[in-house]
């Protein structure tokens, strides 16, 4: 995730972008910035499975359809952190 936002920088903010790398400072803003979307990310994911009742039990008894919820909770998840951190 951290990736993604280096590039968002390079592309849209080059003055910021060089000033990190030329301060030394742009690889640990970038771990910052993982470690921060990737808690969001976790939280949000948690959350969510809460919300809408996506359970280990759930999955034991319909794990196609389980599949499918968990798979739109992580995307819905992905916005979010891409939104509030990663494009922001």
């Amino acid at each position: 995730m951290g990736l993604r936002h280096k590039r968002y920088l390079k592309q849209n903010y080059k003055v910021i972008y060089y000033n990190l790398l030329t301060a030394g400072k742009l690889n640990s803003y970038l771990s910052s910035i993982d470690e921060r979307a990737r808690l969001l990310f976790d939280e949000t994911v948690k959350s969510l499975a809460e919300k809408e009742n996506v359970t280990e039990k759930f999955k034991a008894e319909n794990a196609m359809l389980w599949v499918q919820k968990i798979n739109n909770i992580r995307n819905l998840a992905t916005e979010i952190v891409n939104n509030q951190i990663i494009f922001n």
